[in-house]
């Protein structure tokens, strides 16, 4: 017999999981593999969210998608971790200086998600990467972008953590090439992913700094490969690093305007 806390943590497990698949939803067969649970402990806990509201089953496609309530608590809490918020004038500014794709990714534990994509004008467009989607830290331009951004501690951790799926759902992508990737990633201040998720799809991040220094996020863009030319990467880095810079700004302000409140009260 589960006791309530061991409930309760398996319940936010899975509505974690659920949003992760964002958009495109996910089916109870892949929950509870995942998860590691059995089929009839997922189905109930899924039965306790959707009756919170947190979790809602679309009819026809049977797969699970975050519910009403749970759009309601992260409006409510957009205040306090809008970075998305912070990025869109820069993101706006990306993509219309360079006509390609632009992208705010944050950390969730040892992936990265990506939480808002602004669309480029260039006919030709990458859609490797969208809302919702996640990839294991090191994995993608803002991904690396965040990776390097972490202490050698929290890099051999997600490391660690991360090499079973690597070796599954990346086998073109070996730990050496990962850490030699990271190593080119902090020489140059800048992550490029040259193809390695999809081919002919590359992108170029730069990770966003909280005011500790630790990684809050990433921004990226994304374009074809014949728009990634060794010349252009150094001129889309030039952006990436101004736009960062000006979200640090906001960033620091944010909190110092928090530290000010909480000292007042």
């Amino acid at each position: 017999m589960l006791s309530g806390s061991q409930s309760t943590d398996r319940a936010l497990s899975l509505l974690s999981m659920v949003g992760r698949h964002a958009g495109r939803g996910v089916q109870l067969s892949a929950l509870v593999e995942e998860s590691g649970l059995n089929k009839p402990t997922v189905r109930r806990l899924l039965l306790a969210l959707i009756r919170a509201g947190l979790v809602e089953q679309d009819e026809e496609s049977r797969r699970y998608f975050l519910g009403e309530e749970s759009y309601v608590l992260g409006t409510l809490a957009s205040p306090r971790f809008g970075l998305v918020e912070l990025c869109l004038d820069s993101l706006a500014r990306l993509s219309r200086k360079t006509e390609d794709t632009s992208f705010v990714s944050v950390r969730r534990g040892f992936y990265s998600v990506c939480l808002h994509r602004e669309e480029g004008t260039y006919p030709v467009r990458t859609h490797a990467l969208q809302v919702g989607f996640e990839h294991p830290l090191g994995v993608g331009a803002g991904s690396m972008a965040m990776l390097a951004a972490c202490s050698e501690a929290e890099v051999d951790q997600v490391m660690e953590a991360n090499a079973p799926v690597l070796a599954e759902r990346y086998p073109g992508l070996p730990a050496a090439r990962v850490r030699a990737d990271l190593a080119e990633t902090r020489a140059k201040g800048y992550s490029l992913n040259p193809g390695r998720i999809l081919a002919n799809s590359w992108g170029i991040g730069v990770a966003i700094r909280q005011p500790d220094g630790k990684p809050a996020g990433a921004l990226s863009i994304a374009a074809i490969d014949s728009r990634m030319q060794e010349a252009r990467q150094v001129e889309l880095a030039g952006y990436l690093t101004e736009e960062a810079a000006k979200v640090e700004q906001k960033l620091a302000a944010m909190f110092a305007a928090r530290r000010g409140a909480a000292a007042g009260r």
